[in-house]
């Protein structure tokens, strides 16, 4: 009998989309390297007419909108293409986004590849992580699902650890659009790689699992009509009442951003399509849902507030600022390789998924209570070392390897079977909520109130770590078994 293929003890199919994300993950985190940086750049120029704080609000709807796309992302592959198709021509969306900001043409080409990247993530980002469940089939609660998403998420953060130190060495030695174009042949190689490597894929990956009937062809269609029109008329009465600046339209969206996850839990715990079973485990989901909004808050404002923190009170002059976004992902493959090893490992008697959520968001509050002592010991004036930088992100990311992985492994877990990848929408619309709440928040830092804004953030994300650890026993209930 001949042995299965095998990728670091994992199903092979996962190499595939190990590389798939690795550099997809290149292009996207190389160019969020520098996007804001860029856009500063645009405010200094002329060519965008917006204050820095209405750039970091752009930054965080941005991310929102990226997450927010996934759920266009796992309509189609559930009811249409299939997993595999949608997540290739998402790539190719990607790629053509990264072109526009590689090419010369300011602002415009700016918002052109932000529309483009925010598509073709949708298409791409749910599907890939879905793909990886799909290869742990029939195996339950075994914990080597868990191990197995760890290592996919190292395969993310090896691409997002090595593009910012390229991206930024070529933006500040050759230019912001020579940055941007590493960005587009990132997700190129990405692409060939997930087109030769598909063959190790599951065969089911090729078809959409719950294909759309024809008698339901007509009523989606006049619903996406009238969903147009209603947003354009949104738009129209907005403008009429002068309000038609971009930090308007960044309010809109993040009412978007927070209403459509509430819409979608209505629509799973009351679909015909989901057993009781089913609907008692979307239940147990909400708590973690809410908590993964929180940590999402505090970890993508990485990019905009630690990044503004890194160019405006850190001495750089040495090397870019855009090398400190490198830190995130360096300290998960740091850590990755143990957390993979413990949860084989500790197989009986570990904590249950609630329960790592609870002690990932304490040590995600534990991140920014410790950024707000430089400002409180030496005040907010002046350069400080890079090492609070360090320190902030080395906290950060134990929470994150306790609530990422293992929130993308319990929502394959706890997604109904007609849900599978609207379900990973679902996990993405956590960090789609916590960034639209970044758009309002991030307008508040400044140095005037660094150390009262990292220290209320902090301190609600250690509370809300303490309250979920009181609520684990009701969540593991409503699971049904699923740990």
């Amino acid at each position: 009998m001949k042995t299965e293929k095998k990728f670091l003890g994992q199903p092979f199919g996962l190499k595939t989309l190990f590389m798939t994300e690795m550099w997809e993950r290149f292009s996207y985190y190389g160019m969020k390297a520098i996007l804001l940086y860029y856009m500063w750049h645009l405010i200094s120029t002329g060519d965008l007419d917006i204050t820095k704080a209405t750039a970091a609000s752009i930054m965080a709807i941005y991310a929102s909108m990226v997450y927010l796309s996934g759920v266009v992302g796992g309509f189609i592959a559930d009811r249409i293409l299939g997993q595999r198709r949608t997540v290739f021509w998402g790539g190719v969306l990607i790629m053509f986004g990264h072109i526009a900001l590689a090419l010369p043409f300011g602002s415009t080409a700016m918002f052109v590849s932000m529309i483009l990247i925010v598509l073709g993530t949708g298409l791409l980002k749910p599907n890939v992580s879905s793909m990886v469940g799909s290869l742990y089939e029939g195996e339950g609660n075994n914990s080597s699902r868990d191990a197995g998403f760890s290592i996919f998420v190292f395969g993310i953060n090896l691409g997002s650890f090595i593009s910012p130190l390229l991206v930024g060495w070529t933006q500040e030695n050759v230019g912001f659009h020579a940055g941007f174009s590493l960005a587009a042949i990132g997700m190129f190689f990405g692409l060939v790689q997930y087109h030769f490597g598909g063959k190790h894929l599951h065969e089911d990956s090729k078809y959409a699992p719950d294909p759309l009937q024809e008698e339901e062809v007509k009523p989606l269609i006049v619903k996406i009509v009238l969903g147009i029109i209603f947003f354009a008329l949104v738009v129209v009465l907005m403008n009429l009442m002068g309000w038609n600046s971009l930090q308007n339209y960044v309010n809109l969206l993040t009412i978007v951003a927070i209403i459509l996850p509430i819409s979608y839990f209505v629509l799973m715990t009351t679909s015909a399509k989901v057993t009781k079973e089913e609907r008692s485990r979307v239940f147990s989901y909400i708590p973690l849902f809410l908590a993964a909004v929180l940590f999402w808050a505090i970890e993508e404002q990485g990019s905009i507030v630690l990044a503004t923190f890194a160019a405006e009170r850190v001495d750089t002059s040495w090397f870019p600022a855009a090398w400190f976004q490198s830190l995130n992902p360096l300290f998960i493959m740091l850590y990755t390789p143990f957390f993979a090893w413990l949860w084989v490992k500790w197989q009986k008697n570990q904590p249950s998924s609630p329960m790592k959520f609870a002690i990932g968001l304490m040590f995600t509050g534990a991140s920014f209570l410790l950024m707000a002592l430089p400002g409180t010991l030496f005040g907010t004036s002046g350069h400080v070392s890079p090492l609070w930088l360090v320190g902030s992100w080395a906290l950060v990311i134990v929470g994150e390897m306790l609530i990422s992985p293992v929130g993308l492994s319990v929502t394959t877990k706890l997604a109904p079977k007609a849900f599978m990848s609207q379900m990973m929408s679902m996990w993405f619309l956590a960090s789609s909520a916590g960034s639209a709440l970044n758009a309002q928040l991030v307008t508040l830092y400044s140095s005037d109130n660094e150390v009262a804004y990292f220290t209320w953030f902090g301190l609600a994300s250690v509370a809300l770590g303490i309250l979920l650890v009181f609520l684990v026993p009701r969540i593991k209930r409503l699971m049904v078994g699923v740990n």
